[in-house]
């Protein structure tokens, strides 16, 4: 493709392009000249827009970023629903979206880049517990549905257990690992009055894992 006069539009391309690449052959093996070649852009262009692959995979994260939270954003606003329904709807969002996937099968530069971690860990407690889970249970308080005393610090470590200990990205971990966490992460929200990880959502868990232990045997 020629040249896009509108620079928005070759960034989308070029975050398109490198999505699929990402996806299809890992971070580690796609180049740069991949990247060109899939855009029919110019090395030129390309770096007048990212500096490096990296930027490029931390922009597309953020995107990505943006897209799950217009999704959460709906289930946080919708009225037909309780603060506990709220908790389970936004956790059967985020484990069963496609974004989900298109992460999982990047899996190595995620496993191995304390850059990602650090961003990881900063859009919990910037971007997931204020925006989305921490208003949800105080909803939740209000409505009597959520029974917890302290929402913010609540919010903080069941997102940092289910986004980091519990998930099979950052932890990978054979299926009978992976279900026992759902359970003992079911054990600690149900003293909140509400629980999570039902079978479906753990076998989510589970495929999930399994996913990720192929795409890193690849590597």
């Amino acid at each position: 493709m020629a040249r896009n006069k509108h620079p928005e539009e070759t960034v989308n391309a070029i975050l398109a392009a490198a999505a699929r690449l990402f996806s299809e052959k890992g971070y580690e093996k796609t180049s740069i000249q991949d990247i060109i070649d899939a855009t029919k852009l110019s090395k030129g262009a390309i770096y007048h827009h990212f500096a490096s692959k990296e930027e490029i995979f931390i922009k597309m994260c953020e995107c990505i970023g943006d897209e799950n939270g217009r999704e959460l954003g709906k289930i946080r606003d919708d009225r037909s629903l309780n603060g506990a329904q709220k908790i389970k709807a936004m956790y059967r969002t985020a484990l069963q979206d496609a974004n989900q996937k298109k992460m999982l099968k990047m899996v190595s530069y995620l496993l191995d880049n304390p850059k990602f971690l650090a961003i990881h860990i900063r859009s919990i407690f910037e971007e997931s517990v204020p925006y989305y889970i921490e208003p949800i249970l105080k909803e939740g308080i209000a409505d009597g549905s959520i029974q917890a005393e302290h929402p913010k610090e609540v919010a903080e470590v069941l997102i940092m257990l289910s986004d980091v200990w519990l998930h099979p990205l950052l932890r990978p971990s054979a299926p009978e690992e992976i279900r026992a966490r759902c359970a003992v992460f079911n054990q600690i929200t149900r003293q909140f009055g509400f629980e999570v990880m039902d079978e479906e959502l753990t076998e989510a868990m589970v495929e999930a894992g399994i996913m990720i232990q192929k795409q890193h045997a690849k590597e």
